[in-house]
C-alpha cells in the first residue's frame, strides 16, 4: 500500500463516511486540530514522570482518535465509538483527583507557564485543545455535533491545565498592578 492516494491532489479529502470535502472546510479543521492536539500529547508524555499521568495522557490519546473520527462523521450518531458521559467522569475524576493535590491559593493565580519540560509541553497542548474546542464550537454552529464531544473536549483542556499547574516545578505567578 502506498501512503499517497492522489485523491487529494485537488484540495479535497474523505471522511469517514466517503464524502468529499474541501481540506480546509470546518469539520477538516476540526478534526484535525484534534490530530495536531494528539501529536502534541505524544511529546509531553515524553516528559512526564509520574506513570499516572503519563497512562491518562495514553488513556487521552486513545479517546481523540474516537473523537476525530465523530467529527469526520457527518451523521456522527453512527459513528461506533463515540464519546460519552463516561469518558466525560473519567476527565472530571482526574481533574479533581489532581486539583487536590495542589495549594488552594496556587490554583486561582496565573502563573507564567513552563517551568519544566513536563508542564511546557501540557501548556502548549492545552492551548492546542482550547484551539479544537473554538474549531468544533464554530462547526456545531454549523451542523450537529454530540453534545458529549463538545462537553469532552472543553473538559479535557481543564485536565491539560490541571496536569500542566500539577507538573510545574516552580510557580512564577503573574500579579497584576491595581490602579
Amino acid at each position: 500500500m502506498k501512503i499517497y492516494t492522489k485523491s487529494g491532489d485537488k484540495g479535497t479529502t474523505s471522511l469517514f463516511d466517503n464524502t468529499r470535502v474541501a481540506k480546509d472546510s470546518l469539520r477538516v479543521e476540526s478534526y484535525g486540530t484534534i490530530d495536531e492536539l494528539n501529536s502534541s500529547l505524544g511529546f509531553a508524555k515524553n516528559f512526564v514522570e509520574e506513570e499516572e499521568v503519563y497512562n491518562i495522557i495514553r488513556s487521552v490519546q486513545r479517546k481523540l482518535f474516537n473523537l476525530a473520527g465523530e467529527l469526520a462523521t457527518p451523521d456522527w450518531e453512527s459513528f461506533p465509538e463515540k464519546i460519552n458521559e463516561e469518558d466525560i467522569e473519567f476527565l472530571e475524576q482526574k481533574i479533581d483527583h489532581y486539583l487536590d493535590q495542589m495549594n488552594k491559593k496556587e490554583k486561582s493565580m496565573f502563573i507564567i507557564p513552563g517551568s519544566s519540560k513536563a508542564s511546557g509541553a501540557l501548556h502548549q497542548a492545552r492551548t492546542i485543545c482550547r484551539r479544537a474546542e473554538r474549531r468544533i464550537t464554530t462547526l456545531a454552529g454549523e451542523a450537529d455535533i454530540s453534545r458529549d464531544l463538545q462537553k469532552y473536549i472543553n473538559r479535557l483542556s481543564d485536565l491539560l491545565y490541571t496536569l500542566a499547574r500539577y507538573s510545574e516545578t516552580e510557580l512564577d505567578y503573574v500579579e497584576f498592578k491595581k490602579q
